[in-house]
């Protein structure tokens, strides 16, 4: 007969790192009262002994367990896609399972199914993607007991919030082609319930008026390549543009497209900026100048929120608005004078 390995356990971890168990304890749940030098001790033990967290033990003993939910609508845009992978990671490099509820709207309804399934596995905290106008009311009837995080959400709502700067983003890419020469810079824009798309017609708009530019009417889109090309055909028709600034990489793909079937050359007849910098900006033809949004600190400042929502055991009130950088490639010249 076989017998049984006996699994390391927390006493094993603290006696081969000289250390207490409350120490140990302190480690996995990332307790900011421990020395560099004792949480890498204690982190190598673990490491070396195999030790795994007996998350059903922590369920009976806290109420919660050693795993962090997600909500996020179902989607395939880089953007959302992009920051769940990086809290999701972030989530895993501080001891923290994941466990993600995928969701086909961010409606009432759908989302406050979501977190209420997460809720009944007893998790730690909750981080919920919620770019889009319909998901506040479900967060409104959320109880202040949860730790909660609200990545991209309403910049207008005094929740925890950690969110990109979508309207300084806007703002450089508007600017950057006034500094190159253009009178004016058109605007191809998001969906009008996303905050996203909200904050970076704003940034658009400000940067025109600041310069005293014309504000030309705004060209309304979804985030499709699709999109971009059907309003690439209407702006490819007006002679008077010469600047164009989409909403994301996705819409200036569409564009260029539609450009260059009538016979305008980017840069040398129109100057496009995007927003995302998607991986494969930089060999669209010709590379494409965008902004890109830093999503492993949005992930990082999530976790920072969250983490401290959990050891404190209430909410902080705290926020973080990330600034974008601008990415200079091609698309972008001096207008024909």
């Amino acid at each position: 007969m076989v017998k049984p390995v006996r699994e390391p356990a927390m006493t094993d971890v603290a006696k081969l790192a000289g250390v207490s168990h409350q120490t140990v304890s302190r480690v996995l749940n990332d307790h900011p009262n421990v020395r560099e030098q004792t949480r890498a001790r204690v982190r190598a033990a673990i490491t070396e002994l195999g030790y795994r967290p007996n998350r059903a033990a922590r369920v009976l003993a806290t109420g919660t367990s050693q795993v962090i939910g997600f909500v996020s609508r179902t989607s395939t845009l880089y953007g959302p896609a992009a920051t769940l992978t990086a809290l999701a990671e972030e989530a895993l490099q501080h001891g923290f399972a994941v466990n993600v509820e995928s969701v086909r709207t961010l409606d009432r309804r759908p989302v406050a199914e979501a977190i209420s399934r997460l809720r009944d596995q007893r998790v730690a905290g909750l981080v919920v993607i919620a770019p889009v106008e319909s998901a506040n009311d479900a967060l409104d009837d959320l109880p202040d007991d949860i730790p909660l995080v609200n990545v991209d959400g309403d910049p207008r709502r005094p929740i925890e919030l950690v969110t990109v700067d979508q309207e300084a983003g806007a703002y450089a890419a508007t600017t950057h082609l006034l500094a190159a020469g253009h009178r004016t810079v058109w605007h191809v824009s998001g969906p009008n319930d996303w905050f996203d798309s909200q904050g970076r017609v704003t940034g658009w708009q400000r940067a025109l008026t600041e310069a005293g530019a014309e504000v030309p009417p705004l060209m309304p889109a979804d985030w499709s390549a699709a999109s971009g090309y059907r309003t690439g055909q209407i702006l490819a028709r007006m002679n008077d543009v010469t600047a164009v600034f989409a909403a994301n990489d996705h819409l200036a793909l569409g564009i260029l497209r539609a450009l260059h079937e009538c016979g305008r050359r980017v840069p040398e007849d129109i100057s496009l900026v995007g927003f995302d910098d998607v991986p494969e900006a930089g060999y669209f033809i010709p590379p494409l100048t965008t902004i890109r949004p830093d999503f492993e600190a949005v992930a990082r400042a999530s976790l920072e929120l969250l983490l401290a929502q959990i050891r404190t055991g209430r909410r902080l009130g705290d926020r973080r608005m990330l600034t974008p950088t601008l990415v200079s490639r091609d698309s972008v010249a001096p207008p024909h004078s």
